[in-house]
């Protein structure tokens, strides 16, 4: 078993007169990594604190190496960034360790000057300087002459603290060898390394952290932890304020620390990828699961593995309370039978002395939030719901966004994911009317509602208020029918819970009350900008079954792949001022983004479909529910969608909704042509049943019997298939050409001269969305028939 850097035994607190946990026993070895878990209030904050020294225990002790060095990351590490520093000089401060060490190396190559002397320069020191030199190496690196003499002109004598040169020179080199170890010689490269890591660019290294927005600087408060690399690192809700590729990035930094780490973190796929043990604090105290060994972990991860070990261990002890509570029942029978017969008193005695002692078994309560939802129907809106055309947004002489085109279309959930700073909010936000609009349009549908829910919610709600009475502010008189409290209970404040005066609430809590008085009312658009800050795990399981039973259109952003993962039926990604649309789900886009087909298609400026699979052909085009997402951004554009494609033409969006469903793959359509241009040929697989076909397609040898038994097969499939193939064809021709009008009606849509004339826009409009309407009907009829014809052709197959 490794030496831990810290440990803690029967550890226990109480607030007030509430027991937060106790008997919490655990160590944290070098180069392991703890997540820390639990629900909100169960006490993981006062735990680390506990932990690190910033508040004393109430019973048991924490064991602590006096040399021992703890980085830290609160929540709040904003206000402990300065202001008078630039972002470089404060990540260097991150390393005092290093900045001793290099005090050390300069204090005494002053000694070694030092006892020079005044001409006292013997062979012996000469001997002793051309040793030396090297030693100082880099660390008298800029002295030039006078560095390298002060060695060579080295006395013979004493030193200042009494040191021979022979011995100030040994102790120079551990200093400086120790120095070098740690990294000092590197240590500026590497903060540059790491700023970049987070998303800073080379220039940000110069600015003054004041400049800094409260996400930027809690980057900065984590490249300094990043750079000390301490022996133990503690971090609490580390992935808040960070975009997917930075967490991901973080992810692979923390696993090559050398230290030990202890993280508090709801994102189960930053715990899958860092944790080592997970340690859940529930009911009071505290189980660690190791999570890196046995089969679920290798098959499914380290969260996945914790899930199956707690509910393994729960199982146990329900079955040992089973047990236990029938012998305290025999025992309690045994003692209310004989309790008042004088022959039996020595023996009701020792009987009630034994429950008296026995160790109760408690069974933890994992009680879940789980949600029942049932929303109210929103309004029906216009197919469109909104449309981005052509919009610009600059603040100041910075562009966030240049030129994007954007469809959103009714009962999507579309997840727009992007590096912080890319226009995600904007975007989000000019859907509001709230920035100005340097070019373009946005546009809401007919009938469309909005309603948001963003990092900022909790500002505006009512302290004093009960959470009853503040969900209420937000309903209207169509839902005064509604059992408020039922609906309350849904999102995790059942019974007594929702008396609780706002006040009292956590940031978790509160962004899930915020979530219920947006949901509660259905509207037909919902914005969820970043709604899992804060949350715990359950509550982001609430979130996530929210969203998939919502009625409406949803728009989200969120760095929490999981939920990504869970409710978007449409990706859009944001990069250098413009946008890509992708629909299905997140793990097809990102196999899609990291195919090197993609990728090659990038650097052409192109983007393809998914092909067919499963033996089907291609479905005739689909294109993406959101519509053109076009990135000009970088200069041209990019149908990143495998929607229409005829000379760059914008992308559209003709996908009939299916929320929670993943994209039918899709192929490519040619505007001008009319019909499928990635339609696959109609490929008959069947195998001879005398000699088969080989490997590679080529027909192996057959007798004349089974040739002709292939043949009668061959006839009656082509007869019983006929008239579906037909039906197959004529909906492809047809579909193919209203494809193509849709691709025309886009392009000319996109001409700015066209909106001079109202009429004309009107009636393009209108046609547009008719004819996008007519396309999702012919692919839905095109599936059905494709259907027919591959059940028939099984049929013929099997018989």
């Amino acid at each position: 078993m490794r030496p831990a850097v810290l440990s803690c035994s029967d550890v226990g607190v109480t607030l007030g007169a509430r027991r937060l946990f106790s008997g919490v026993t655990l160590r944290f070895p070098p180069g392991t990594c703890t997540a820390l878990v639990g629900g909100n209030g169960a006490g993981k904050t006062t735990l680390l604190h506990t932990l690190m020294g910033l508040r004393d225990p109430d019973e048991g002790v924490v064991t602590r190496p006096k040399d021992l060095r703890v980085g830290w990351l609160p929540q709040d590490v904003v206000d402990a960034v300065g202001h008078s520093t630039t972002v470089l000089e404060h990540v260097l401060e991150g390393a005092g360790h290093l900045r001793e060490l290099e005090q050390q190396l300069r204090s005494l190559e002053q000694r070694m000057a030092d006892t020079s002397g005044d001409g006292a320069a013997g062979e012996g020191a000469a001997g002793w300087g051309a040793a030396g030199e090297d030693a100082v190496g880099q660390g008298a690196a800029g002295r030039g002459a006078a560095g390298q003499g002060a060695v060579g002109r080295g006395a013979a004598g004493q030193g200042a603290a009494g040191q021979g040169p022979e011995a100030l020179l040994n102790t120079y080199a551990q200093v400086q060898d120790r120095f070098a170890t740690l990294g000092g010689y590197e240590l500026e490269s590497e903060a540059h390394r790491v700023l970049a890591g987070l998303g800073f660019a080379p220039e940000d290294a110069g600015r003054d952290t004041s400049e800094l927005s409260g996400g930027w600087r809690v980057r900065v408060a984590l490249a300094r932890l990043l750079l000390a690399k301490p022996d133990l690192l503690v971090l609490d809700e580390p992935t808040n304020h960070l975009d997917l590729d930075t967490i991901m990035w973080l992810e692979t930094t923390l696993r090559d620390l050398p230290g030990a780490l202890l993280l508090v973190s709801h994102d189960r796929d930053f715990i899958d990828a860092t944790a080592d043990v997970i340690v859940e604090l529930a009911a009071g105290t505290t189980t660690a699961y190791e999570v890196r060994s046995g089969t679920v972990a290798a098959e499914l991860g380290a969260f996945a593995s914790f899930v199956t070990q707690r509910e393994e261990r729960l199982a146990g002890l329900r079955a040992a309370k089973a047990q236990q509570d029938r012998v305290i029942a025999q025992q309690e029978r045994f003692v209310e039978r004989f309790r008042y017969k004088a022959s039996k008193a020595r023996q009701v005695q020792s009987r009630l002395k034994q429950l008296d002692k026995l160790d109760r078994i408690e069974v933890p309560d994992h009680k879940a939030l789980v949600a029942r939802f049932s929303f109210p129907p929103p309004p029906r809106s216009g197919r469109v719901v909104a449309e981005v055309s052509g919009l610009t947004v600059r603040y100041g002489e910075l562009t966030v966004l240049d030129g994007v085109d954007l469809v959103i279309e009714r009962g999507r959930t579309v997840a727009l994911i992007g590096p912080n700073g890319a226009g995600k909010t904007t975007l989000l936000r000019s859907l509001l009317g709230q920035v100005p609009v340097a070019a373009g349009a946005v546009t809401l549908g007919a009938n469309v509602e909005v309603a948001v829910v963003d990092q900022h919610q909790a500002e505006v709600m009512d302290l004093d208020a009960t959470v009853l009475e503040e969900f209420r502010t937000a309903l209207g008189e169509r839902h005064r029918a509604i059992n408020h409290r039922s609906m309350l209970g849904a999102f995790g404040f059942p019974g007594d819970l929702a008396d609780r005066k706002v006040l009292e609430l956590s940031g978790g809590e509160r962004t899930r009350l915020g979530l219920a008085k947006a949901m509660a009312s259905p509207v037909n658009l919902l914005l969820l900008d970043e709604p899992t800050n804060h949350l715990d795990l359950a509550s982001r399981d609430v979130l996530e079954d929210a969203v998939a039973a919502y009625p409406g259109t949803v728009v989200l952003i969120t760095h929490d792949r999981h939920v990504i993962r869970a409710t978007a039926d449409t990706i859009v990604e944001f990069s250098h001022g413009g946008l890509s649309v992708f629909e299905g789900t997140y793990e097809e886009f990102l196999e899609r983004r990291d195919s090197p087909s993609t990728a090659a298609a990038r650097s052409r400026g192109e983007a393809r479909a998914p092909g067919a699979s499963g033996g089907r052909r291609a479905a005739p085009t689909r294109s993406a529910g959101l519509g053109g997402g076009t990135a000009q951004g970088a200069g041209g554009t990019h149908d990143a969608a495998g929607g229409t494609g005829a000379r760059g033409a914008h992308g559209t969006a003709s996908g009939t909704s299916a929320k929670g469903r993943a994209a039918r793959a899709t192929a490519g359509t040619a505007a001008g042509g009319g019909a499928s241009a990635g339609r696959a040929a109609r490929v008959t697989a069947g195998t001879a049943a005398g000699g088969g076909a080989s490997a590679d397609g080529r027909a192996g040898r057959k007798d004349p019997e089974a040739k002709r038994r292939e043949a009668e097969r061959r006839n009656a499939r082509h007869r019983a298939t006929r008239e579906l193939r037909r039906e197959v064809d004529r909906v492809e021709r047809e579909l193919g050409a209203v494809e193509a009008e849709i691709a025309e009606l886009t392009r000319t849509l996109a001409d700015p001269e066209v909106y001079a004339d109202g009429e004309r826009v009107k009636g393009l409009v209108a046609r547009h969305g008719a004819a996008k309407d007519e396309a999702a009907a012919l692919l839905e009829q095109w599936e059905r028939a494709q259907s027919r014809l591959e059940d028939a052709e099984a049929s013929v197959d099997a018989g």
